[in-house]
C-alpha cells in the first residue's frame, strides 16, 4: 500500500526543514519506505477534505490503505513500530527510545516554540524586551539537563533511534536564536543528525517543494 503524507504547498520556513512534514519524511527515509506527498495550501488545510484527516487543520497527515493518522509524534511512532530501523529490538532499550520521543515533544519543544513565537510575532509588544530573556532562560532550563545527559555520546541512548530523530528536529528550531551554540555537545549532536543520509534526502525533498527545483537523487 502506498504511503501518502501531506505537506505545505509553500512552507512558512521557505524549505529550511522546520516544517513538521520533514520529521515524517526523515522517518520514512530512515526505514527505507517510499512515499508520496500531497501538497496542500493554507486554504485547503481548513476545508472539509483535509479536516477529515486532521481535525485541527494542520500538516502533516499520513495515509496508508484505510489508516489515516495526524500528529507528527504519532506518525513517527507508527513508522518506527512498523518498520525496522528506528526502535531497538531490546524491550528496555525500546522503551527508553520511546521515552525520548515523548521528552522531545512534551518537555523540550514547548519552550522552544514559545521562544519562536516571542521572536517572530511579539517583537512589537511593549513588554517584549523584558519577556524575551525569561523565555530564553526557560529554554536553557531544558537544554542544561539534556546537555548533561548526552555528555560526549553520539546519541541519547546507544544507537540512533526515533528519540534522536525527534530531538534533533526539535533542537533545529533553535539555530536562528544562537542558544544552541551555547551547548557544544548539543550543536554537534544536531549536526550528526543533519549529516545522516536519510535526513539529507528528507531535507532536500522539502526544500525542492519550496524552490521549485528537483531534489538531488
Amino acid at each position: 500500500m502506498t504511503i501518502t503524507i501531506t505537506a505545505f504547498e509553500r512552507s512558512p520556513d521557505g524549505g529550511k526543514g522546520l516544517a513538521r512534514d520533514t520529521r515524517v519524511r526523515w522517518a520514512l527515509e530512515e526505514v527505507g519506505q517510499p512515499y508520496q506527498v500531497r501538497l496542500v495550501s493554507f486554504r485547503a488545510m481548513k476545508e472539509p477534505a483535509h479536516l477529515a484527516l486532521h481535525p485541527f487543520g494542520q500538516i502533516p497527515t499520513y495515509e496508508e490503505g484505510d489508516l489515516a493518522l495526524f500528529e507528527t509524534g504519532a506518525i513517527v511512532f507508527h513508522i518506527a513500530e512498523r518498520h525496522a530501523g528506528l526502535l531497538p529490538d531490546d524491550a528496555n532499550a525500546r522503551a527508553r527510545a520511546i521515552t525520548w520521543m515523548f521528552a522531545a515533544l512534551n518537555t523540550v519543544e514547548p519552550p522552544i516554540l514559545e521562544l519562536a513565537t516571542a521572536m517572530l510575532l511579539e517583537g512589537d509588544k511593549p513588554w517584549h524586551a523584558e519577556r524575551l530573556p525569561l523565555v530564553k532562560d526557560r529554554v536553557r532550563g531544558r537544554l542544561n539537563p539534556l546537555s548533561v545527559r548526552l555528555g560526549d555520546a553520539d546519541w541519547l541512548d546507544g544507537a540512533f533511534s526515533a528519540g534522536d530523530l525527534l530531538m534533533v528536529s526539535v533542537l533545529l528550531r533553535l539555530r536562528s536564536s544562537g542558544i544552541l551554540d551555547e551547548y557544544k555537545n548539543l550543536a554537534a549532536y544536531v549536526a550528526r543528525g543533519e549529516a545522516r543520509p536519510a535526513y539529507k534526502r528528507a531535507f532536500d525533498a522539502q526544500l525542492a517543494v519550496n524552490t521549485g527545483k528537483p531534489s538531488p537523487g
